[in-house]
C-alpha cells in the first residue's frame, strides 16, 4: 500500500474495533474501515473508519508537529457538531510496543462514508449529475465550518466525503484553523491546486501561514468548476503549471480559463470564488455564496449577483417610490439604518418581499431580494418575526425573465411546510397559524393556496 503513511494489518484491534481493509491516504494519515467487535458500548455505531495519525516513532521537530496536526483535527471535531462536518465518536492511543511503526499513533473513531468525491469524479467520464446537489451540501459544510470561526484549510475533492445515504461531510481537519479575529494560522500544507494565489508563496511563520476565509472561497471555486467540468480553472498540464498560472492570472497577466460546459449562473459564482485578491473575494463570503449555489441548483438566476452594484438603484428606485409617497429622503435613511420608521407599504423597494409587524404595512419591516431558507440566520435576520411572526406583507416583486414573481412562504427553515404564496403585487394582513421560518419565488401562486 504505497501513500500510506501508516501500514495497519487487515485484523488488527484498537479499542473496541478491529480492522478490515484500508480506505485511503492522506500526507500525514491513513484511514481503515473497521467493525465494533464489542457489544457493550450502544453509543458507538457498528462501522466505522479509524484514522491513524503516526506521532510516536519520529524525531522531536516531526513529532510536535504531527502532534498538532492531529490536536487541530480533534479539537475541532469534538467542539463541532455540524449535519456537513464528519462526525467523531472517540480518540484513542496505540500502546503496542511490539507494533513501533503503530506504537503511539493517535486513532480517530469517524463516521464512516462510502467513498471521498475524488473517487466518483475519477470514476465518471462526464460530470456527475448529482454535481449541483453535491455542491449545495457542500458548501453548506463550508457555511457552518465558518459560522464557527474555522477555516478548513485544504478543501478539495479528496477531503468531500459521501455517504450511503447521498449526503455529504467535509473531512480532514488535520490543517483546519480557528480564527483569532480576521486571521487563523494554518499548518501550511495545503494543496496547490486548490490554493489561493496570496498563500502560494506566503510566508510560514512560528505559529504557520496566515490565513482567512477566503481561502476556502477560492477552493470552492475550483472544486465547482472541477466538479461541473471535469477540468480546473487554471490552465496546465501539472499542478506546477497550474499554481504559475495562478500567480500570473493574481498579477493580471492571465484571466481564468473557464469551461464553455460551464453553465452563466454557475461561471458567475466560479468568476467571484476565484477573484484575484482577497480584498476582492471577501466580498463573497460562506453564506452568499450558498445562497447563490442553492440558487443555481435549483435552476433560477439569482436575483442579485453583487449587492454594492446594486446600491446605487436600489437608493434611486426607494428615493423615488418614498418621495412620491410624501415620505422624503429622512424615511429612507431611516430604513436603511434598520430604525424603518416609516409607514406603509411605501417603504417596500420594487423586486422586494417585505414583511411587516403589524397590519397595514406599519410597524418595522424586514425585506428580501432573494429567497431564503432560514430566516433567522441567513443573509437578513428578522429577528422580531421569530415570535410572533409578521403580521402584513407587500410583494412588490419586478419582473422576472424566467417568471419567478411570486412568493411562497413556509413554517419551517429549507422550504419545508408550505403556508401559503403571495402573488405579485400582493399586499395584505396576514393571519397565519404558524409564523414564516423561510420563503422562496416562485413561478405559480394557485388560487387554493393564495393568502
Amino acid at each position: 500500500m504505497n501513500g500510506f503513511p501508516l501500514i495497519v494489518p487487515t485484523g488488527y484491534e484498537v479499542g473496541d474495533w478491529t480492522i478490515e481493509r484500508p480506505l485511503g491516504a492522506g500526507a500525514f494519515g491513513s484511514v481503515y474501515a473497521a467493525a465494533r467487535r464489542t457489544d457493550d458500548r450502544d453509543e458507538l455505531p457498528a462501522r466505522a473508519a479509524l484514522k491513524f495519525l503516526p506521532t510516536g516513532t519520529h524525531t522531536p521537530r516531526q513529532l510536535r508537529h504531527l502532534r498538532d496536526l492531529a490536536d487541530r483535527e480533534v479539537d475541532l471535531l469534538r467542539r463541532l457538531r455540524s449535519p456537513r462536518l464528519i462526525r467523531l465518536y472517540e480518540t484513542l492511543t496505540v500502546d503496542d510496543p511490539a507494533h513501533p511503526e503503530l506504537d503511539g499513533a493517535t486513532v480517530l473513531v469517524l463516521e464512516e462514508a462510502e467513498r471521498p468525491l475524488q473517487s466518483l469524479l475519477s470514476d465518471t467520464a462526464a460530470p456527475p449529475p448529482s454535481g449541483p446537489a453535491l455542491l449545495v451540501q457542500i458548501c453548506e459544510g463550508l457555511h457552518q465550518l465558518h459560522t464557527a470561526g474555522w477555516v478548513h484549510g485544504d478543501l478539495k475533492p479528496g477531503n468531500v466525503l459521501l455517504m450511503k445515504d447521498g449526503s455529504v461531510r467535509l473531512g480532514d481537519f488535520s490543517t483546519a484553523s480557528e480564527l483569532e479575529g480576521t486571521h487563523a494560522y494554518a499548518a501550511g500544507f495545503a494543496t496547490p491546486d486548490y490554493t489561493p494565489p496570496e498563500l502560494l508563496w506566503s510566508e510560514v511563520g512560528d505559529r504557520g501561514t496566515r490565513i482567512r476565509p477566503s481561502a476556502d472561497v477560492w477552493a470552492f471555486g475550483v472544486l465547482t468548476h472541477t466538479v461541473l467540468t471535469g477540468t480546473s480553472p487554471l490552465p496546465g498540464g501539472t499542478p506546477t503549471a497550474r499554481r504559475d498560472a495562478a500567480l500570473r492570472y493574481a498579477r493580471g497577466e492571465e484571466e481564468l480559463r473557464l469551461s464553455p460546459a460551464l453553465p452563466p449562473v454557475w461561471r458567475d459564482i466560479v468568476t467571484d470564488c476565484l477573484s484575484r485578491t482577497h480584498e476582492e473575494r471577501v466580498a463573497h463570503d460562506a453564506r452568499s455564496v450558498l445562497r447563490r449555489v442553492r440558487e443555481a441548483a435549483a435552476g433560477r438566476m439569482p436575483r442579485r449577483r453583487r449587492r454594492g452594484r446594486r446600491l446605487v438603484p436600489l437608493l434611486a428606485a426607494s428615493l423615488a417610490t418614498l418621495t412620491a409617497a410624501g415620505l422624503g429622503l429622512n424615511a429612507l435613511l431611516d430604513r436603511q439604518d434598520g430604525r424603518n420608521t416609516a409607514a406603509g407599504y411605501e417603504r417596500c423597494a420594487p423586486g422586494y418581499v417585505c414583511f411587516f409587524s403589524e397590519e397595514g404595512g406599519r410597524g418595522e419591516m424586514c425585506a428580501w431580494e432573494n429567497d431564503d431558507p432560514e430566516w433567522f440566520d441567513g443573509d437578513t435576520v428578522c429577528a422580531w418575526a421569530r415570535k410572533d411572526g409578521p403580521r402584513s406583507v407587500f410583494n412588490n416583486g419586478a419582473a422576472d425573465s424566467r417568471g419567478f414573481v411570486h412568493v411562497s412562504l413556509f413554517a419551517k427553515n429549507d422550504l419545508k411546510d408550505g403556508l401559503g404564496c403571495v402573488r405579485q403585487g400582493g399586499r395584505r394582513d396576514l393571519a397565519l397559524s404558524r409564523p414564516i421560518a423561510s420563503h422562496t419565488w416562485t413561478k405559480t401562486c394557485e388560487e387554493s393556496v393564495a393568502l
